[in-house]
């Protein structure tokens, strides 16, 4: 019993137990009030590392009294899907837990919705993801999404505590948390992470009484844990640190904070999408094959993850940094946005609007629309912005040779805005 875990030792086994999502556990809450009534819904549970997901989920099967399996979505697929919903389907339903259902492709998912769907299986996937983004629309339909909480210092100290009191190994032993900075550092409102580390402390103290102070925590933790805290403010200060180095064209740098955030265990696919969005946002069309190459690294790292994925990660991160910058279409956009905002519903101009019926045609609909393929150089000069708005610049061209080339091209067909 003693090489469990503590952290699996002292796992909440009801939905009273569980501290810091008191929200969604408490008496009178949603998830109580649905285990009351045994109407239990196929749920999401958002939320970071280490706060309960896969504790609930469990609760809520052995409350259910359904057959609790168990998938990852790192190492299973359609095959093992199917597998569980033929048993459900002989049980007579069963809760199906999908830990880091976000890493599941659109035909994993698919899989899933006839089941959902009947009832078959209670689905309860588990992501630290933004649902939204990493679940298909379609599964998402069928589920209520419940966000977990980050745990903060209190609620990992009540769960500390609970263990130095309560479990059957660290009750024999006389703990004294008497600091405790270096220990919630490190957990990063991960009570597994909190746990873990109190024990490999305890057991590194070959003496009945443990003075737990950050010193000890840090001497015992540094080579052994990396300090990198993947759900709190050190995840987000070293991501940003990441990309405001691509940005500035510093590949040293990118390639140091991306080993950072490896080292950390960070998931791969959440470095390779802020590549992504960074490629068009920062880069865009001052060197377009930077998106293509992001959205490859990304499509890439999804399917072969770590360690193999590092490589790709700081090829892309460096071909990223060495690329001439832009932000002319982010820029663009939100111009645009902003003068919707400001102008509201401005008609579109007869000559642009579609005529698919006689009416129409006769309302003049498309009337003196000029077909700029019947010009040379395709092209033909006409106004295809609202009446309001003639001759409004929203696009600005950034300072790089490729657009240069660009608004080269558009001051010679659009001279009234791009001047000579």
């Amino acid at each position: 019993m003693q090489n469990i875990p503590l952290a699996e030792r002292m796992r909440p086994r009801q939905l009273s137990d569980i501290t810091g999502q008191e929200h969604l556990t408490g008496k009178g809450s949603v998830l109580e009030r649905s285990m009351h009534t045994g109407h239990i819904p196929s749920m999401i549970l958002w939320g970071p590392p280490g706060v309960g997901k896969t504790t609930l989920a469990q609760i809520i099967a052995g409350e259910a009294g359904k057959t609790f399996f168990s998938l990852s979505a790192i190492s299973s697929g359609v095959k093992e899907i199917r597998e569980v919903i033929a048993r459900a389907e002989s049980l007579n339903g069963a809760v199906l837990f999908i830990d880091e259902i976000h890493r599941f492709n659109k035909s994993q998912q698919d899989a899933l919705l006839g089941a959902v769907e009947k009832g078959l299986i209670t689905l309860i996937g588990a992501t630290t993801e933004n649902p939204s983004f990493e679940v298909n629309s379609a599964l998402l339909s069928r589920c209520t999404v419940f966000l977990l909480k980050s745990l903060g210092s209190d609620d990992l100290l009540r769960i500390l505590n609970k263990a130095i009191l309560e479990d059957h190994v660290l009750r024999h032993k006389k703990i004294l948390l008497k600091e405790t900075n270096a220990l919630l550092r490190l957990s990063g409102g991960d009570a597994r992470k909190a746990l873990n580390t109190l024990e490999l402390v305890v057991d590194a103290v070959p003496e009945e009484e443990v003075v737990m102070t950050d010193t000890l925590v840090m001497d015992t933790v540094q080579q052994k844990m990396a300090l990198y805290d993947k759900s709190g403010e050190q995840h987000y200060d070293i991501v940003s640190a990441f990309i405001k180095s691509i940005r500035g064209s510093d590949p040293h740098a990118a390639v140091y904070w991306l080993a950072r955030m490896l080292e950390g265990g960070e998931d791969v696919a959440f470095i390779a999408r802020r590549m992504l969005i960074l490629a068009s946002e920062d880069i865009g069309n001052a060197n377009p094959n930077g998106l293509l190459l992001a959205h490859t690294t990304f499509e890439s790292v999804s399917k072969i993850g770590m360690p193999e994925a590092r490589i790709i990660l700081s090829q892309c991160a460096i071909y990223l940094s060495a690329s001439p910058k832009s932000n002319s279409a982010y820029m663009a956009i939100d111009e645009a946005i902003s003068l919707v905002k400001q102008t509201g519903d401005l008609p579109v101009p007869l000559h642009l609007r579609n005529a698919p019926t006689s009416l129409m045609k006769e309302l003049n609909y498309g009337k003196e629309y000029v077909y700029s393929h019947n010009y040379e150089g395709n092209f033909a000069l006409q106004e295809y912005m609202p009446a309001s708005l003639e001759g409004k610049v929203i696009y600005k061209p950034g300072n790089n040779s490729r657009e240069e080339e660009m608004k080269s091209f558009l001051q010679k067909k659009w001279k009234h805005k791009y001047g000579a």
